[in-house]
């Protein structure tokens, strides 16, 4: 069985909706400091809109349990608009950052990072490549392999055994100059950032200028450009196909699997800077005790797959920030 861990970040829309389901007030400043506030929670989009309004309800009614506060929740558009939302006071707590947009949240919002997640007892996951064309960029016989969810799914080049990456670097030679890939967001680590950089170190590649980059918007949206045959090979966290399978029965069969990028730091929870260090605290203690629950737990696997949480793995968030910075602008 594949043990590997995935992350969770991709497209939606912009909602923010209290927990009686009413459109949160811009207006506002979102401080979360002062007493009667609601605390503002955000969210990255990962899934089906409506299906993540009610996951993010469920995580707002568990934290305002723990802080014995109204809860609010926020979801934003793409990853820039949370390290926006986060400057402007729009968001008090920001879940789903990715290492990328989580070192431009420290970086550029002066956010205080509290908690990374953990999934399958691993802090890392990493970017899986994908084709509807195994002829060509399979070096072996495509095999099934068991996703951590159960379903049984094309690999092939050793990414059905593969604890970490990089794997299949042999393949991703065969991409041409020119060649259109689907990614996830210009803002995404798995979806953009870690892969597009495997490039240029495997084939020399400038990412900017010598591959034509379509971003679905999403990791789903991804899986299902080459799915439809949109385009012939694709990038996503490790194994987004596993939430297409109610809608593509096939997906497993139709899109293999065929490399893998390096680890990646898993995505985490970071504060405003407008929140003082005590309420800050406060707030990641009641993540620690909401993931001690059965509830709580609950609701952290529905919205992000998360199993545990803990501590911030400083040195990976380094990395994820060298990475950014090789984009210049693009990063911004």
């Amino acid at each position: 069985m594949r043990t590997k861990t995935k992350s969770a970040f991709a497209l939606g829309s912009v909602l923010a909706l209290g927990l009686s389901g009413c459109v949160a007030d811009e207006s506002d400043d979102g401080d979360g400091g002062d007493d009667g506030e609601p605390l503002v929670l955000g969210f990255l989009p990962s899934q089906d809109d409506d299906q993540l309004v009610e996951d993010a309800t469920a995580i707002a009614e568990q934290l305002s349990e723990h802080l014995d506060r109204e809860v609010e929740h926020y979801i934003t558009e793409g990853y820039a608009g949370m390290v926006t939302a986060l400057q402007t006071g729009q968001v008090d707590v920001a879940m789903g950052l990715g290492p990328v947009v989580f070192t431009q949240a420290i970086d550029q919002a002066d956010a205080e990072p509290i908690l990374q997640a953990e999934r399958f007892g691993s802090d890392t996951y990493v970017t899986q490549w994908f084709t509807d064309d195994p002829d060509t960029y399979c070096l072996d016989e495509p095999v099934e392999g068991e996703t951590d969810q159960g379903y049984e799914m094309l690999y092939c080049n050793g990414t059905d055994e593969a604890e970490d990456g990089p794997v299949g670097e042999e393949a991703l030679e065969l991409i041409e100059e020119g060649q259109t890939i689907s990614f996830v967001d210009e803002g995404s680590a798995s979806g953009y950032f870690y892969p597009a950089t495997q490039l240029r170190e495997v084939n020399g590649f400038d990412p900017l200028n010598d591959i034509d980059a379509q971003f679905a918007g999403g990791h789903p949206q991804s899986v299902q450009n080459v799915y439809e045959g949109e385009i012939s090979v694709g990038v996503s966290f490790d194994d987004a196909r596993e939430g297409m399978v109610e809608e593509f029965e096939d997906v497993g069969d139709e899109v293999v699997v065929f490399a893998w990028s390096e680890n990646i730091p898993n995505d985490g929870i970071a504060v405003s800077s407008e929140i003082d260090e005590e309420e800050t605290e406060t707030i990641k203690t009641a993540f620690e005790d909401m993931a001690a629950s059965e509830e709580g737990a609950e609701a952290l696997f529905d919205v992000y797959e998360i199993d545990g949480l803990v501590d911030v793995d400083t040195e990976g968030l380094e990395a994820a920030r060298e990475v950014a910075a090789d984009f210049g602008d693009e990063a911004e």
